[in-house]
């Protein structure tokens, strides 16, 4: 799998979420086996780059390569300017987002908001690959709503402006997250391009990706909600798609290790105050399927500090133990039903 110059280890990659793909999640998905991530999206607007919080989204230091950037908005130039602001930074690959299904983003005619006007689209991507001398991709959903899809259409336009690699999301915009993703629709667009094509939508264990590749054709996978509180999911899939074999649960030793490990540069990026409180839906998905994991959610969020809740972290994976030396997944809803 390559991405203009980048040889990419393998096509089991990280999507792009706001709220979750910082750098220390990036990072740590990477390490467990993702063969690519994405930042979350970058605004266009530049009165918004020297902002905290945009600093943060774009901050890709020590970062295993390549170093790739979304940008969000609705006027060609500003996203061109967006690029070449995020090159100088580092950005190795700019991404454009026009799969973002969120009001605050669409209502701005951001996202997947913009595949209702094609002509914006082309003089977008168009404006963006000219700017810059980096590879440009491009993040996009079947359409607007089920009447109105248009995913060939903004395919071709994209391979034509020199866009050279697309990732579909198998929804319309106005789905949200919601029904089944249409790999139909994924296939169709990989059989009209001749660009790398990455399916997005319901990916969530070795198995359905290994049919997703199979059903659409795709070039890779694209993982998100489902490497939520499971980052090791990115080695599991690309052992399954290599071998045909599962890789066990993860050793409880091993994830204390993590944890520990994406806590400690979580709070390093975000500081005390945010740092403790922007970990707490990372920690809610770790513990969320485990035994007592509701109970020590609730318990964890109210603590304030840092040290507490690390030391919280580590106490509850160490509790883990007793029920063997791998993660037992489902055991709290057995412990429900007994």
């Amino acid at each position: 799998m390559q991405i203009g110059p980048h040889i990419l280890r393998n096509n089991v990659f990280v999507a792009p979420m706001a709220g979750v793909t910082d750098r220390p999640f990036r990072q740590l998905c990477k390490q467990l086996g993702a063969g690519y991530a994405v930042s979350e999206m970058a605004a266009s607007n530049p009165r918004l780059w020297a902002s905290e919080k945009s600093a943060r989204r774009i901050d890709h230091a020590g970062e295993m390569e390549p170093k790739a950037v979304q940008i969000a908005g609705a006027d060609p130039q500003d996203l061109a300017d967006c690029a070449k602001f995020n090159v100088d930074k580092g950005a190795q690959i700019i991404d454009i987002n026009m799969g973002c299904p969120v009001k605050k983003v669409c209502n701005n005619w951001c996202g997947s908001a913009l595949l209702q006007h094609e002509d914006l689209v082309a003089r977008i991507v168009e404006t963006v690959v000219r700017a810059v001398d980096v590879p440009v991709t491009l993040k996009f959903r079947t359409g607007w709503d089920r009447e109105n899809k248009n995913a060939l259409r903004i395919a071709r336009i994209a391979e034509q402006a020199g866009i050279q690699m697309l990732t579909l999301h198998g929804r319309t915009r106005a789905d949200g997250y919601k029904g089944d993703a249409e790999y139909d629709t994924i296939a169709a667009v990989k059989a009209s391009v001749h660009i790398p094509l990455v399916a997005n939508g319901d990916i969530t264990t070795p198995e359905k990706a290994k049919f997703v590749l199979e059903k659409t054709g795709a070039d890779a996978v694209m993982i998100g909600r489902a490497a939520q509180g499971r980052p090791w999911i990115f080695r599991e899939i690309d052992h399954f798609l290599r071998t045909g074999e599962h890789l066990p649960a993860p050793m409880i030793e091993e994830v204390r290790h993590l944890m520990a490990e994406h806590l400690q540069e979580h709070y390093q990026f975000y500081g005390e105050y945010l740092g403790v409180r922007t970990a707490r839906k990372h920690i809610g998905w770790y513990v969320q399927d485990l035994a007592g994991g509701e109970e020590f959610r609730q318990r964890m969020n109210r603590m304030e500090s840092t040290s507490e809740q690390l030391l919280a972290v580590n106490e509850f994976f160490e509790s883990q133990l007793k029920y063997g030396e791998r993660l037992q997944y489902r055991l709290a809803e057995q412990m429900l039903a007994a």
